[in-house]
């Protein structure tokens, strides 16, 4: 509840779904993922200008807070949110995942979690106890992300220097999977570059995740520009 707000509005929720059933029907809109049933918590955090909309309204003031900045304000605060509450998690001895489906199938989970205009869920994770205690995944270096001053853009040697190791390291995991070493075999993919563009997150999966949040914002009451 600590999180850094925008205004100090708040204009998020958080949504604890512990229900085995309604966790089974969350299973498919986040991409059959198994720790959306396997966990024992799901924790959804949603960009949420209802309630403020609701008591701005009591108190006769304008109504604000129905376009795309609205949103974005709201984003950020559950985003802020669900970090601190994951760093909170982690120290008491729990794991969490996030799940990128909470946005890209933002209208299913929506409809799932009753979700009424002017709420749009923004950023989810499962909760528990890990059962298991995997390596830390690799990063880029710090020179690699921080800038002073300015923005210094990259040169082509900089950017195959700051890559190097992820290369490496990310090529070698997804060859010691067998599912993923064959999914790769199978599309003659040869490098990590390509398992990210033609096989994770392809141009054609984006257009369309970006045309659904669009389309569910513009329902939730987020795209009033006039």
């Amino acid at each position: 509840m600590r999180a850094s707000s925008s205004g100090n509005m708040q204009s998020y929720s958080i949504i604890v779904t512990r229900d085995k059933e309604l966790k089974k029907k969350l299973y498919e809109p986040h991409m059959e993922q198994s720790m959306v049933v396997d966990a024992p918590v799901l924790i959804t955090f949603c960009a949420d200008f209802n309630r403020m909309r609701k008591w701005i309204s009591l108190h006769d003031a304008p109504q604000n807070f129905d376009n795309f900045m609205s949103f974005m304000i709201g984003a950020i605060d559950a985003t802020l949110a669900s970090q601190n509450c994951a760093l909170a998690a982690e120290n008491a001895g729990l794991g969490v995942c996030y799940m990128g489906s909470t946005l890209a199938n933002c209208h299913q989970i929506g409809k799932l979690l009753n979700l009424p205009p002017n709420v749009v869920p923004v950023v989810g994770y499962s909760l528990g106890y890990p059962a298991e205690d995997p390596a830390p995944r690799d990063r880029l270096p710090k020179h690699g992300l921080v800038h002073y001053d300015q923005y210094h853009d990259y040169s082509d040697e900089e950017i195959l220097e700051i890559y190097k190791d992820k290369e490496e390291k990310g090529w070698e995991r997804y060859m010691a999977n067998p599912e993923l070493k064959e999914m790769i075999e199978r599309l003659g993919l040869k490098n990590l570059a390509e398992v990210y563009t033609i096989a994770k997150y392809t141009k054609e999966s984006h257009q369309e995740f970006s045309q659904t949040v669009l389309n569910y914002l513009a329902k939730q009451n987020f795209m009033n520009n006039e």
